[in-house]
């Protein structure tokens, strides 16, 4: 088993792989181009962000900075919006559904290091290379979410359709579908009913 599929499939993998680290390479210069295009210059953004996210759906729009680890293994529904400062650590496979919505600063990170400290330790190879061991869990974010600012949803976490997630939330476990979480850890707080439409 490769080192890539060892952590697509959330075993303990070495950070340093070559083929690993030419992808994160690949991905982190493409943020930097993405970053630095003005909103006006949208050829050249879609040409940046089509590369870096082969999985994006229709009318999905990131404003940008935006960070990801690998880009090719999250995957966004149609007409999701992401504020400033996106960043997703997507070491796993990241799923976020339709018309998703991503306040400023929130962070998806699929990564998990070891509890045991011996594990989670810097390493180095005989021939100089630093490495560590780290693994990831997916994260699935359902259709018709709202993640307001700062935002940080961990590994292994799979977040219910229509729910909204309060700023400022650290989601360690799954939340449901249609309910209003927050906190730190996040929790639910109260289901999303027809009394929360606002006068149009």
């Amino acid at each position: 088993m490769t080192e890539k599929e060892k952590m697509l499939n959330g075993f303990l993998y070495d950070t340093s792989d070559r083929e690993l680290a030419e992808m994160r390479q690949k991905a982190h210069k493409l943020c930097k181009k993405y970053n630095d295009t003005f909103e006006d210059e949208e050829q050249k953004r879609n040409e940046i962000i089509s590369e870096l996210l082969p999985n994006l759906g229709e009318m999905t729009y990131l404003q940008g900075p935006i960070q990801f680890d690998y880009g090719i293994f999250t995957t966004f529904g149609k007409k999701c919006y992401a504020n400033f400062n996106l960043i997703v650590l997507d070491c796993c496979q990241v799923k976020i559904g339709n018309n998703v919505l991503f306040g400023p600063n929130c962070t998806i990170a699929t990564p998990v290091h070891p509890m045991y400290a011996e594990q989670r330790r810097v390493l180095e190879k005989s021939d100089g290379t630093i490495y560590d061991y780290e693994y990831a869990k997916p994260i699935t974010i359902g259709d018709d979410c709202w993640l307001a600012s700062n935002v940080t949803v961990c590994g292994g976490v799979k977040i219910g359709k229509g729910s909204v997630i309060g700023a400022g939330s650290v989601v360690t476990r799954d939340i449901p579908e249609n309910v209003f979480a927050a906190g730190n850890p996040c929790r639910v707080i109260r289901k999303i009913t027809k009394a929360d439409l606002v006068d149009i």
